[in-house]
Formats: structure tokens, C-alpha cells, sequence
């Protein structure tokens, strides 16, 4: 059977091409950018392919101090902050999803009642400043520890798992930590995963909790350093404290380019060992069966 193309496939082909185009081209400029040189970039000389290769960029950002101080910070709290996020959502959830546990509706009301109500910025800075976790890394992981939403999901997909699992491992004698860590942990894999990708997503590109709680630039990850990089280098304030007077001199497009490139990399480089779980745990626990 020949297969027939009419006029309205054609254009949403065309449509999405043109769709692809939009969001490729940039992100190859970028790469062109950070590969060229300051005086090629900045005349406009090329757009997808510079004219002069080099790593000149690339290797000023790897030994820039103020640079690779942001990229360790960056990682220390996405590696503290998904940690955290794991402990805290799946002991929850695992405790919320077992109908034996007293208080449960009243606990899962009180969760609810954060998904639509939010106490504000204001009582948010005092809470953390009352703690005194401001200028620390807890100041960004902890007020992000839980989310009513990722709570909900793996506790429906909790549920969705076998009852006479848990019922067999208790004739053996197991506890209930003896069957969260040897049986619903492992089968639950794929949600782990996709919820490990979104917790570290969401602590690598963390920006505003930064500016926010933490007063010292030294502590600062590397999204609040690429938005220092930006406004200075495109308009005529003065550098502050979180780039040093050296590396605000040499904020050309390349090397701005590059930091970009650079601050992506690390999740691009993890995305590909946690695509095969990601793919099978998107919609595990959105649809109770």
C-alpha cells in the first residue's frame, strides 16, 4: 500500500522544521561563539561556523578561581539537595501510601493545603534567617526538601505496587524498613530515577533561593554567576564582588559562550545514564491502576 502525503502533511513538516530550526540555530551560535575568537564574534563575521578555532575561552573559565569556586558550589548542593529531596519524598510517601498509618488523611490534607497556599517570600527569609541558615548551603537545599507534588506521585505509585509483596515479607518477619529497602526500592527503579533528573535539575539551575539567602559570592553556584557575567558584559555597571576585576575585563561573547556551554554540561553528561529509567518512569504514579 503506497502511502499517500497530502498538502497538510507537507506544511506541518515544513512547520516543524522551521520549529527545530528555531531552537537549534542558537544553541549552535553559542557553541560557534565560545570556540572563536572575541574580535571575530563580536563583528558578526560568521554565525554557525567561526573562522579561527580556538579553547581559548574554555581554558580562562577552567582556571578561573571565581569560576570553578561557583561550579563546585554548584555541585555540592545538587548532589546535598537531591540527596535530601530523595530521603525526604520517598520515607513520605512509602509512610503515606500504607492505609495502617494513623493520621494519614489528615497529613495528606496538610500537604494539599501547600500545593495552593504558600506562606510568601517575606515569612519564607525570616523562617531561614530565624534558623540561621543564611550565607549556607542548607538556606537553598531545605526550603526545597519536599514538594507537595513529587510527594503525591510516588505515593500513588507506591500504592499501585502488589499488596501481597508486603504482606509475604511480613510472614517472613521483615520490618517495614526491611521491606522499603528490599522491596519497593528496587521495584521502584524508574521513578527513582526520573525524579533523581528532576531534583537535579532543579538544584543545578537553582537561582533566585542564591541571591536570595546567601550574602557571600564565594558561596554562590553558577547560575547567579552567569547572570553577573550577562548584566555586566551588556550594559555599564561595574563588577562586584562575585567576579574579580580581571575576570570582569575578559567577559568577551566566547568567553561568556563557553561558561554557558560549561554550566550545561554536567547534566547533559548525566541525562543519557538515567534516560532508559526516564522514559519508563515519566508516567508511573500520574495514573493510579
Amino acid at each position: 500500500m503506497k502511502l499517500r502525503i497530502t498538502w497538510f502533511d507537507s506544511a506541518l513538516a515544513v512547520i516543524i522544521l522551521l520549529i527545530s530550526l528555531m531552537v537549534v540555530l542558537p544553541f549552535l551560535y553559542i557553541i560557534a561563539v565560545s570556540f572563536s575568537l572575541p574580535g571575530q564574534s563580536m563583528s558578526g563575521a560568521f554565525f554557525v561556523w567561526p573562522k579561527t578555532w580556538t579553547l581559548d575561552a574554555y581554558k580562562y573559565l577552567l582556571n578561573a578561581q571565581t569560576f570553578m569556586t561557583s561550579v563546585k558550589n554548584s555541585v555540592y548542593i545538587t548532589a546535598l539537595g537531591t540527596c535530601v529531596n530523595l530521603i525526604v519524598s520517598l520515607s513520605l510517601a512509602y509512610a503515606l501510601s500504607k492505609k495502617i498509618m494513623p493520621g494519614r488523611k489528615l497529613i495528606l490534607l496538610f500537604i494539599l493545603f501547600t500545593m495552593i497556599f504558600h506562606g510568601g517570600m517575606i515569612p519564607s527569609y525570616l523562617v531561614v534567617k530565624g534558623l540561621g541558615l543564611l550565607d549556607s548551603y542548607w538556606a537553598i537545599v531545605l526550603p526545597a526538601a519536599s514538594s507537595a507534588f513529587n510527594i503525591l506521585v510516588i505515593r500513588t505509585f507506591f500504592q499501585s505496587l502488589p499488596e501481597s509483596l508486603d504482606e509475604a515479607a511480613r510472614i517472613d518477619g521483615a520490618g517495614e524498613f526491611r521491606i522499603l529497602f528490599s522491596i519497593v526500592l528496587p521495584l521502584s527503579k524508574p521513578i527513582i530515577a526520573t525524579f533523581t533528573l528532576f531534583f537535579m535539575v532543579q538544584y543545578w539551575n537553582e537561582f533566585f533561593s542564591a541571591v536570595i539567602y546567601i550574602n557571600d559570592t564565594t558561596r554562590w553556584p553558577i547560575q547567579p554567576l552567569l547572570r553577573q557575567m550577562v548584566a555586566i558584559s551588556s550594559s555599564n555597571i561595574s563588577a562586584d564582588a562575585a567576579l574579580d576585576a580581571q575576570m570582569a575585563a575578559n567577559l568577551g561573547p566566547n568567553v561568556q559562550n563557553a561558561a554557558i556551554l560549561l554550566a550545561m554540561l554536567p547534566i547533559v553528561i548525566v541525562y543519557p545514564f538515567l534516560q532508559k529509567y526516564f522514559a519508563q518512569g515519566a508516567m508511573l504514579g500520574s495514573v493510579k491502576e
